[in-house]
């Protein structure tokens, strides 16, 4: 039996080779290395919502194991049920992966089972006065508003030592818990967390893009950490396994690292499916934010084709309502546009494009730009007419849900991925598109078979690249509704909001990089004809530090307004490559929501690019914890200097809203 495995920085620790006693430093608290709850057979030991102790976990008896090159596989087997298990770990770097199969030999119906599970987090993290030491680190991520980080103590959330250890009990049979549920993973939550105290700090990530749980609680004096997908209690979710049939649970990481967020970049990095658009790092140009706002004509494309060309971009791609007829109609209730319930079919509209779409996407490569469009590709409108089996749509009760107007199209059914292969195809073919935005735009609850579909979805994903390498996939689920791992991993670039305010802009840019690279994050640059220059600098800078998506109405803006747009564009091609490899940093913390100063920092080797805003509110004056040989001012070119020390830096900013890019070196 295997005692310990891992490397200098994740080491992991075992108990009779079927229990994990702790990560780096052993606790007396193991627990099982995969939990298991089954119908009938429950849990033992404890009450409440905790996901621990499930009686067919204890049970597991040690099979075997196999090594490999930064792999670990232990195969275990429930003597009552027959139910086999393995656990399997992947090391890289600071990074663990970890998932488990089952295989079943008799008939389970599976109620909950974990991916990763440890006790002594506690131990690992070097003390065992966690509910004042240790912090845990959530966060919050609304609609145009994502990534919200923010934490505290754990006996200020709640998990208290209750002293009841010393008595012969396991703990307080609470928890702290982040659940996500149905079709949009990152609604309301983030599937991440860190717990943070003196002695470092454990990160982790659930990398699926449907429904998730994560939890912490007591046990025997130190902690636990568990991470699932769905389950039973949480989501409804159950997996009837018969004689031979297997489950493979989602995959998730974890890092123990001075630097937790630098290592997840490198490890996204690692698992992402290889594109030639995230060495390049294309300007993309996108007609919706601030500018059609999704009611696009020939007649409003040209100019903005010509704009667009001036400023630098590289692709082109038409947004939302391009199928749609009804020009110019008065957005709805909740200002859902005349489109919202027609989509499915994806057809040109002749009215919108008289002379067909082909002449704008000619135009675009006249210009020097690859064309793109926008897609919905899971959902089909109620009135779009699209024919298609029942069995090729989610239902309940025999019934077709309908969500805000649109049915969701399951991808496990034949019949929808050949509706969705046959409409990419013709229109790659046809119009010689370079470029698909992916977006989602509806949240449908967790349904029997969701699971199943999140997977085919992504299975279609890698098939489509297959089919057309050179595509470049955007994925966006109204903004960062679906900011997953498992989505990340296979796509170039992701839309990481919908926030349409140039003020509220850069805290979702600046925290955006926990969670996406920064050469594959979509931000939003909307310059517009009523801007001053700072304000244009303003909303640039925006995006310089991920992946600049332009939009506005560039085709009003002035010559001046306009060469500003285009020196921020040229400026970023002089670096935007380093941004590929480089590390995220937060000279200032995590922003808050309504910070009056915001910075974020990319490291890459002996160079650092510094973008920094001033909002409302703030003294004109800020010092970061930040020193270098040598400070450059990037945008704007003809701008004075705004530090008067490099050591530490310290920037002066004189009006509200205006923000700087600097380049730092250490020679």
């Amino acid at each position: 039996m295997i005692e310990r495995w891992g490397n200098d920085a994740i080491t992991l620790l075992f108990e009779d080779g079927v229990r994990l006693a702790g990560i780096n430093r052993p606790s007396r608290a193991a627990l099982p290395l995969v939990e298991i709850e089954l119908t009938g057979h429950g849990r033992t030991g404890t009450a409440g919502g905790r996901h621990v102790d499930g009686l067919a976990s204890r049970r597991l008896r040690w099979v075997g194991h196999e090594e490999g090159e930064g792999t670990l596989a232990i195969r275990m087997r429930d003597p009552d049920t027959g139910l086999r298990v393995v656990a399997r770990y992947e090391l890289r770097g600071a990074v663990l992966r970890a998932s488990a199969e089952l295989t079943a030999e008799r008939e389970v119906t599976v109620e909950h089972v974990s991916s990763f599970v440890c006790s002594g987090i506690a131990t690992a993290l070097g003390t065992l006065d966690w509910e004042r030491e240790l912090e845990l680190w959530t966060a919050h991520n609304p609609w145009s508003g994502e990534y919200r980080w923010s934490g505290a103590p754990l006996g200020r959330l709640g998990l208290y030592d209750v002293g009841m250890v010393r008595f012969g009990q396991t703990g307080t049979k609470n928890r702290l818990s982040r659940t996500g549920t149905g079709s949009w993973p990152t609604s309301e939550h983030l599937p991440m967390g860190l717990l943070r105290g003196d002695g470092g700090c454990l990160a982790w990530q659930i990398e699926h893009n449907g429904s998730w749980h994560f939890e912490i609680g007591d046990r025997f004096g130190d902690l636990y950490l568990s991470l699932a997908g769905p389950s039973g209690r949480e989501h409804g979710w159950s997996k009837r396994l018969l004689p031979g049939e297997s489950f493979v649970t989602v995959p998730v990481a974890i890092t123990l690292s001075d630097d937790p967020f630098g290592a997840l970049t490198h490890h996204r990095r690692a698992v992402r499916r290889p594109h030639r658009d995230n060495v390049e790092l294309p300007v993309v140009f996108n007609d919706f934010m601030n500018c059609l706002m999704g009611d696009p004509t020939t007649d409003r494309l040209l100019p903005l084709v010509r704009a667009a060309a001036r400023a630098g971009a590289e692709y082109f791609c038409v947004d939302a309502g391009w199928f749609d007829d009804e020009i110019g109609a008065a957005p709805g209730p909740g200002g859902v546009p005349a489109w919202w319930d027609a989509v499915g079919v994806w057809r040109p509209s002749a009215k919108r494009f008289p002379r067909g779409l082909a002449e704008v996407t000619d135009a675009i490569r006249a210009a020097g730009m690859v064309p793109g469009l926008w897609l919905e590709p899971e959902v089909v409108g109620v009135r779009s007419g699209l024919d298609l089996p029942e069995e090729a749509y989610f239902r309940h009760d025999g019934r077709r849900l309908v969500e805000w107007g649109r049915h969701q199209l399951d991808l496990t059914h034949p019949a929808a991925v050949r509706h969705l292969d046959t409409a990419v195809d013709r229109l790659v073919g046809e119009f010689g598109l370079g470029y698909l935005k992916l977006d989602y735009n509806i949240a449908i609850a967790p349904a029997s078979g969701l699971l199943e579909h999140n997977r085919a979805y992504l299975d279609w994903l890698e098939r489509l690249q297959d089919r057309h390498p050179g595509l470049v996939l955007e994925a966006c689920a109204a903004g960062g509704m679906r900011v997953d791992p498992a989505t990340l991993a296979r796509v170039p670039v992701q839309s990481i909001t919908d926030q349409q305010d140039e003020t509220l802009l850069p805290a979702i840019a600046v925290a955006a990089p926990t969670v996406v690279p920064p050469e594959q994050g979509a931000v939003w640059a909307y310059p517009q004809p009523d801007f001053e220059d700072e304000r244009i600098i303003f909303t640039m800078i925006s995006a310089m530090l991920g992946r600049i998506h332009l939009s506005g109405r560039i085709d009003l803006l002035s010559g001046r307004q306009l060469d500003l747009v285009a020196e921020a564009v040229d400026v970023y091609r002089t670096y935007r490559r380093a941004l590929a490899s480089g590390v995220p940093r937060w000279p200032l913390g995590l922003p808050g929501w309504r910070d009056g100063w915001l910075a974020l920092a990319v490291g890459c080797g002996r160079e650092t690019f510094l973008a920094i805003w001033r909002r409302d509110g703030a003294s004109p004056t800020c010092e970061l914890p930040l020193s270098a040989s040598s400070v450059s001012l990037l945008y704007p070119v003809a701008a004075v200097p705004c530090w008067t020390s490099t050591r530490p830096l310290r920037v002066t900013l004189p009006e509200p809203y205006t923000a700087r890019l600097l380049r730092l070196t250490d020679l």
